[in-house]
């Protein structure tokens, strides 16, 4: 039997043990309260946790010589943590190159999320993804060649598990690894979120800085943001709103799309991509890194953000490095990615199409982070409904984080390694021959 298996089942017997004591305390406090003014201490209940803990451990080293448990029997059973060590940044220590871009998995060596209500949804969601995805039949998807049906198969199977943890998955689906970014199956995960921007209708001192729309009747070349912040659109009716803070508006057209709160009408609008300038993007992260002489320990947008309030003058020769421009389209409703479906935090994903199809599934050794270091993986259902500029290869997959505040905590923090597995079913000859 595998140490981590014990290990991990040995965390999850003392939990046990522990909740259960909490919630006899509560019990005898609830029931005595007219006898006892004050609750029994909790030091009366503790050992209790600690010997079954002990307890526990002790018959699971008992039956080390028993032969370990079948996939059915012991994995549903067990926590939904990736254990290989890794790397601070969440990189597998000591993995070997992989000779294909997808490699199939023995489902023993890994977890499986539940079915949460949330996933069940998106997996709905997905199906419409599908149906409008531009993925062909037979399309060559790395060294594999799925079909459109096999994606709708994948789906079907995992809703069919709604509520809890699909069991005997190695009867019915194979989880392919992607070799990542590094041919060792390293993935790197990044995070987007929709940003909530405070605006304006009107023109006004404090709220000047223009969100425009897509100047349809341009032209040639179109101009670049140091131009169009200089006044190049200005007199062409293209101004959609006038937010006070530059720096915003970047983010905003960063993240392709955001909720503009408008503080003189009281409404909310959703402003969604709607064209860019054809000028080539440059990661204003990396004119920090070319100027020595400027000193930043946070560069997520928060940390620009919060230095540039303290060093105005530099804004515009920070936001100019970067010539492309986004312009928007104001609409209502929720946040939709190129799918054309709602993005669902945690659960939707822009992915390069080229290895990821957009209506395919994907399992997801999701790296968890605490003070900036991976501690451990998840596994998680990602789907991808959603594309980007800078998501491309093999290697990358940027996670929706949700809006506003919240998700650019977590849009910040993720920036590590996991691992990668596309789902496709197993083929009928594979399942006549188990």
């Amino acid at each position: 039997m595998n140490p981590n298996y014990i290990l991990a089942l040995s965390k999850a017997v003392s939990n046990f043990f522990s909740d259960t004591c909490v919630r006899l305390q509560q019990l005898v406090t609830n029931n005595s309260r007219n006898k006892h003014p004050k609750p029994y201490s909790m030091n009366n209940f503790k050992p209790v946790a600690v010997l079954g803990g002990i307890a526990f451990l002790a018959i699971s080293f008992q039956n080390l010589d028993k032969p370990e448990p079948s996939f059915s029997e012991d994995r549903l059973h067990l926590p939904t943590e990736d254990l290989t060590p890794t790397f601070n940044n969440g990189k597998v220590k000591n993995s070997t190159k992989k000779a294909e871009v997808f490699e199939k998995s023995d489902w023993k060596n890994l977890g499986f999320p539940v079915i949460s209500e949330e996933v069940a949804l998106a997996l709905k969601h997905q199906k419409r993804v599908l149906r409008s995805s531009k993925f062909r039949d037979g399309q060559a998807v790395g060294n594999l060649h799925p079909s459109r049906s096999d994606f709708g198969q994948v789906i079907d199977l995992l809703l069919q598990s709604e509520g809890s943890q699909p069991a005997d998955l190695q009867q019915s689906l194979e989880a392919h690894q992607v070799w990542g970014s590094d041919k060792r199956g390293n993935v790197r995960f990044t995070g987007y979120y929709t940003p909530v921007v405070k605006a304006k209708a009107k023109k006004t001192n404090k709220y000047r800085h223009a969100i425009y729309a897509y100047p349809k009747d341009w032209d040639g070349p179109k101009p670049s943001r140091s131009e169009i912040e200089a006044g190049a659109l200005d007199g062409l009716g293209l101004e959609l709103a006038y937010a006070a803070n530059p720096v915003d508006i970047s983010i905003m057209q960063l993240q392709g799309s955001g909720y503009v709160d408008f503080v003189d009408t009281g409404e909310r609008k959703l402003f969604k991509y709607a064209g860019h300038n054809r000028h080539r993007y440059r990661n204003i992260q990396r004119f920090f890194k070319n100027r020595k002489d400027l000193k930043i320990g946070d560069v997520t947008f928060a940390g620009i953000k919060r230095f540039l309030k303290k060093r105005p003058e530099l804004v515009d020769s920070i936001l100019h490095s970067n010539p492309s421009y986004t312009f928007f389209s104001p609409t209502e409703g929720l946040v939709k990615g190129a799918g054309r479906v709602p993005l669902m935090k945690a659960i939707s994903v822009a992915a390069d199409p080229k290895y990821f199809p957009a209506g395919s599934v994907l399992l997801a050794s999701m790296p968890v982070t605490e003070n900036g270091k991976v501690t451990h993986h998840e596994y998680r259902i990602l789907l991808p409904q959603d594309v980007g500029g800078a998501i491309k290869g093999a290697g990358r997959i940027d996670v929706y984080c949700g809006v506003g505040a919240p998700g650019e905590r977590m849009a910040s923090r993720l920036h590590h390694y996991g691992k990668i597995w596309l789902l496709t079913p197993k083929r009928n000859e594979q399942i006549a021959g188990l």
